[in-house]
């Protein structure tokens, strides 16, 4: 890389960008944050209405951006998404896996065994996290293996660092992610081209609609016991706010990593960092 300003290492202004589950706490927040650098953004979720919604907000906030009805486990689905993008911005710069999330029903508890737990649950967390991110990868990434050029970011999770406990299909699920993450980056370069580039980021813990159930007693709003145990591991002692991801997304985003392939990332203000003692 030549030497350039900070402003053009991070310049990311008419990049073309489609974040599957971008109707979203996390992908949302990432969605506006690069709209206000310039990017274009094309929300893609299962839910339409949230999808369009944040779409207007970007572009009632003087961005450009389209909401476009996905659902990340129908190839077809996908590839109608890929065709609404294309026209109306011409290609595909970058792509975040964002789609995910877990689900009551494939997590163990007292009232719920894991030797009881439903494989249609497990294997509907496991699909959507996973097999939610195989396929974008292969539709969009076709975009970026024709033209030679482009980025997709993954979201991994601390359960693909170390599996916690009762969400044995979300924590499967991240670890591929995390291991397909590195196997993508190495194929991609190889076989296609080495400016393209497959990362990940890892959060720590962040308060959404998927896990709130796990770390928010419902009743009182009190910390659950899990979610005292999890701030009491994380050295900067909160959860995580959604903007704290972004400056990482950008950063691996942008012509600053054009050097970095292959990396999950911890974003998790240091619990992976913390042994207890």
């Amino acid at each position: 890389m030549s030497a350039q300003r900070p402003q053009e290492l991070f310049d990311l202004k008419g990049k073309v960008v489609a974040a599957t589950g971008g109707g979203g706490v996390l992908v949302g927040e990432m969605s506006r944050g690069l709209a206000k650098l310039g990017a274009k953004i094309a929300i893609l979720d299962i839910i339409e209405e949230a999808a369009q919604r944040v779409a207007d907000e970007i572009v009632a906030a003087g961005g450009e951006a389209i909401g476009v009805k996905t659902d990340v486990l129908d190839p077809e689905s996908v590839k109608a998404a890929r065709q609404v993008v294309l026209d109306k911005f011409g290609t595909v710069d970058i792509l975040i896996n964002g789609a995910g999330g877990n689900r009551k029903e494939a997590t163990t508890s007292p009232e719920l065994p894991f030797f009881d737990l439903p494989q249609d649950a497990f294997q509907w967390v496991f699909n959507l996290n996973f097999i939610g991110t195989l396929i974008p990868s292969q539709v969009f990434g076709k975009v970026m293996a024709d033209k030679g050029e482009g980025v997709i970011l993954n979201i991994s999770s601390m359960n693909a660092f170390r599996p916690l406990t009762r969400i044995p299909a979300y924590s499967a699920a991240k670890a591929a992610v995390s291991n397909f993450t590195q196997w993508l980056a190495v194929h991609m370069a190889q076989e296609y081209s080495p400016k393209i580039r497959v990362n990940a980021i890892a959060p720590g813990f962040f308060l959404t609609q998927q896990n709130r159930f796990l770390l928010i007693d419902e009743a009182t709003g009190e910390l659950t016991p899990r979610g005292q145990t999890i701030i009491d591991h994380t050295p900067m002692g909160r959860f995580g706010d959604p903007a704290d991801l972004l400056g990482t997304v950008i950063w691996l985003l942008s012509p600053a990593s054009s050097f970095v392939t292959g990396v999950v990332v911890p974003v998790d203000g240091g619990f992976s960092a913390f042994s207890g003692v």
